[in-house]
């Protein structure tokens, strides 16, 4: 007897990643990765690639989304998951060296060239290179999927599935990985039914839910009028366009991809002794970088209004794919030159912004399109491009506090990446990672030639909030600016 036909279907945000890429906008997250690579190097004093291949195999034997692709169903044009009968984990699994002096800056090139590609829709989206080469004895691990399959937490799940908190030999290399067996892909028709039985399933919860409305209405009251009120904020921030800047222009499909690593201790002493939480920190420094860099490019920038969209994790922990987020728009105080009375105003944004009902009218927005128009996140997303109400996202992704080891090497850095919507020239990602707060800058290689520049503000702007805290040796100022 044959296997039954399998799909799963992607949620409206989830979809929401595939509809609004083009040829510009890649929707993929991605990280470098920069491994010690003594202990996992091969005899010939390169990786053993067999090794990798097999580890991979068998985590993947655990994470079945890793085998399929995306498949559209008639009719409605909604995505839904189904096995790749294709599947070959050699397609994935990537190998490059860089040449001589193999130095940081042909890393963050190399980057640069493969987070350019856009993913195949044709195959599952996700790709892994292994980076030989890197000076130091080092290799690195350049990494992408796409945003439909997971967000920045299901991401770190994933990439620290293959990773060990211990050195020495990998225990599951021992391990046999099962063979793929994919599933049949279930014939259009049925695809078609399935839809509208969700459809109908949701508009079904839909009256229950106004129904028990009826018999609890001073609950259900509250409820409605928080989401509407999000609504209508939402609606407000949308069609208030934030200022225009050198950031904000028709972007390519070329990126330059850098970074930075700062001290995590010194970010929480900076969050104790001024007040605020890790990320009012780097939000913090993240405007003052704004206001040096910008201010360097000729903008006025003490009248600009400069707002980050900043995505707030709804996940219980770690663990599951799919999206699970929702954002806030929060201002950032480009325009105050003082660094304390930038950190005190961004901790009264966020505080605005949390106690706002921005991310229940974003729930309820996404609750309601999936079994009705699920274009409609698509189209505000495309609507938020031409309205521009925010210059740039800035995530913030916590990670283990302990090092991981692949196949015996340490884990060193790990620089995040996330994807650049239409006119966004930039993107910051942040990760935090065994004391270190890792900072992923993702820039359009035309509009955003000098993202050095950029990365040395930060540096600079961190080094002068440490100070002012006393979290930093009042030497490190004079250097700092």
């Amino acid at each position: 007897m044959g296997r039954a036909a399998h799909h799963e279907r992607l949620s409206a945000l989830d979809a929401t990643f595939l509809a609004i890429e083009d040829r510009c906008s890649h929707m993929h997250i991605g990280s470098v990765g920069v491994f010690e690579a003594e202990p996992g190097m091969g005899s010939a004093g390169a990786l053993d690639l067999d090794s990798v291949h097999h580890l991979v195999s068998v985590v993947l034997d655990s994470v079945p989304r890793y085998h399929q692709r995306v498949e559209t169903t008639p009719i409605f044009g909604h995505p839904v998951w189904v096995d790749d009968a294709s599947f070959n984990l050699n397609y994935h699994l990537r190998h490059t060296r860089l040449p001589l002096p193999g130095d940081e800056r042909q890393l963050k090139r190399l980057a640069g060239r493969v987070m350019s590609q856009q993913l195949d829709r044709g195959k599952p989206l996700w790709e892994s290179w292994f980076v030989e080469g890197l000076e130091g004895n080092r290799f690195a691990v350049v990494s992408k999927v796409h945003h439909c399959m997971v967000d920045g937490i299901g991401g770190v799940e994933m990439t620290t599935a293959t990773l060990r908190p211990a050195p020495g030999p990998d225990p599951r290399l021992a391990e046999q990985s099962r063979p793929f067996q994919p599933r049949p892909v279930p014939r259009p028709r049925e695809l078609v039914c399935a839809e509208l039985w969700h459809r109908l399933g949701g508009a079904l919860g839909f009256a229950g839910a106004a129904a028990r409305g009826v018999t609890q209405p001073r609950a259900t009251a509250s409820i409605v009028g928080g989401t509407l009120e999000g609504l209508a904020e939402s609606l407000t921030t949308a069609f208030r366009p934030a200022s225009p800047t050198p950031l904000n222009v028709a972007i390519g499909p070329h990126r330059r991809f850098d970074w930075t690593a700062i001290d995590l201790a010194v970010v929480k002493a900076v969050r104790t002794r001024l007040g605020g939480t890790v990320n009012d920190v780097v939000l913090a420094v993240v405007a003052g970088a704004m206001r040096r860099y910008l201010g360097a490019r000729g903008v006025d920038v003490d009248r600009l209004d400069f707002r980050a969209m900043v995505p707030v994790n709804l996940r219980a922990g770690y663990g599951g794919t799919g999206n699970r987020v929702a954002s806030v728009l929060v201002r950032l105080p480009v325009d105050v030159a003082d660094m304390e009375r930038r950190l005190q105003r961004v901790r009264q944004e966020m505080e605005t912004a949390k106690h706002s009902h921005q991310i229940d009218a974003a729930r309820a927005i996404e609750d309601v399109t999936d079994w009705t128009m699920t274009t409609l996140i698509a189209q505000s997303a495309r609507l938020a491009s031409v309205s521009q109400p925010f210059n740039l996202v800035v995530t913030n992704v916590p990670g283990p506090q302990f090092p991981l080891y692949f196949l015996g090497a340490r884990l060193v850095a790990a620089y995040p990446l996330v994807p650049l919507f239409q006119r966004q020239a930039l993107g910051i990602a942040l990760f935090s990672y065994d004391g270190r707060l890792f900072w992923g800058i993702n820039a359009d290689w035309d509009a955003v030639p000098d993202v050095h520049d950029l990365v040395a503000a930060i540096d600079t702007e961190f080094r002068l909030l440490g100070v002012t805290a006393g979290a930093e040796p009042a030497a490190t100022l004079e250097a700092a600016v």
